[in-house]
C-alpha cells in the first residue's frame, strides 16, 4: 500500500496520470506496471525499465536483481553509460541516502558518480537534497541548478530549487522557480502547494488562493489539503471582509 509507505495521495494520483500520459494506452499503472516508492515519490517498472513519470526520468533500478538503467528524459532517452562504475555507484549511494548514519557516505558517493559523470542528473538531486537537509543551502542550490543545466525540463529540479530559494528568503525568485516547474508538469501538487505559501509570505492572497484551489482539486483527502481548504476559506472570508469596507466606504 503506496499509502502505508507515507507516499502524500496527490502523488500517487500524480504519478498514475503522468504514467498514463507517458504510455498510451495504459488505463491502470499500479496493474499493468508494477510500482515501486523511492523516497516520498512513486515509479514504476515498464517494459524493463524504471520510471518516475512525473519528472519525466529514468532512474536506476536497484532490486534485487540489480538491474540499473541509466538516468535520461523520457523523450530523448541516451545509451547506458558503458561504465559500469557509475551504475554501481549511484545505486550504492541511493542505498546509503537511506539510513541517516550512512548519508555523509552517501555525499561521497554521489560526488564520485559526478567525478565520472558530471551530467548525471539524478545524482545533482540526491546530493543538492542530502546538502539541504543538512542545511547546507549553497550546495544544494548548486547541484539544483547543474541539474537544470543538464536537463531543462527536469520539472523536480526546479522544484527542489524554488525550496532552497525560498529557504533563503529569495521568495520571489522561488516564485519564479515554482511556476517554471508548473509549466513543465500542470499537476505538480507539490508546487502549487509551496507556490501558494510563497504567495502568500509576499502578500499576494488572491494569487495564492489560485493554486491552493489547484492543490485541493490534485489532493483531497489528508493534512496538507484541510491545510489548503483552510487557506482557502480564510482568503476568501477576509477579502469578503475588504469588499463590504470597501462599499461602506462608499
Amino acid at each position: 500500500d503506496l499509502c502505508a509507505r507515507k507516499v502524500r495521495p496527490a502523488v500517487i494520483r500524480e504519478s498514475l496520470q503522468a504514467m498514463q500520459k507517458q504510455v498510451a494506452g495504459m488505463e491502470n499503472p499500479l496493474v499493468e506496471a508494477g510500482s515501486f516508492t523511492t523516497g516520498h515519490r512513486v515509479a514504476f517498472r515498464h517494459q524493463g525499465k524504471l520510471v518516475e513519470p512525473i519528472a519525466g526520468q529514468f532512474m536506476f533500478d536497484f532490486s534485487p536483481l540489480e538491474k540499473v538503467v541509466m538516468s535520461s528524459p523520457i523523450s530523448t532517452p541516451r545509451p547506458e553509460s558503458p561504465s559500469s562504475d557509475v551504475n554501481e555507484l549511484f545505486a550504492r549511494g541511493i542505498a546509503l541516502e537511506e539510513d541517516p548514519n550512512t548519508q555523509a557516505h552517501a555525499i561521497a558517493v554521489y560526488q564520485k558518480v559526478l567525478e565520472l559523470d558530471p551530467a548525471h542528473a539524478a545524482a545533482h538531486i540526491n546530493l543538492g537534497t542530502l546538502y539541504y537537509n543538512r542545511q547546507e543551502y549553497p550546495l544544494a542550490e548548486k547541484h539544483y541548478r547543474q541539474a537544470i543545466e543538464v536537463d531543462q525540463r527536469y520539472a523536480l529540479a526546479y522544484f527542489d530549487l524554488g525550496n532552497v530559494l525560498d529557504e533563503t528568503g529569495r521568495v520571489p525568485e522561488a516564485i519564479q522557480t515554482y511556476n517554471t516547474a508548473l509549466q513543465l508538469a500542470p499537476t505538480y501538487a507539490d508546487a502549487h502547494y509551496n507556490l501558494a505559501l510563497a504567495y502568500e509570505k509576499i502578500k499576494e492572497p488572491r494569487k495564492a488562493l489560485r493554486h491552493w484551489r489547484a492543490y485541493v482539486k490534485l489532493d483531497t483527502t489528508g493534512p496538507w489539503a484541510v491545510h489548503a481548504r483552510n487557506q482557502i476559506q480564510h482568503i476568501l472570508q477576509a477579502d469578503g471582509l475588504k469588499m463590504v469596507y470597501s462599499a461602506g466606504r462608499n
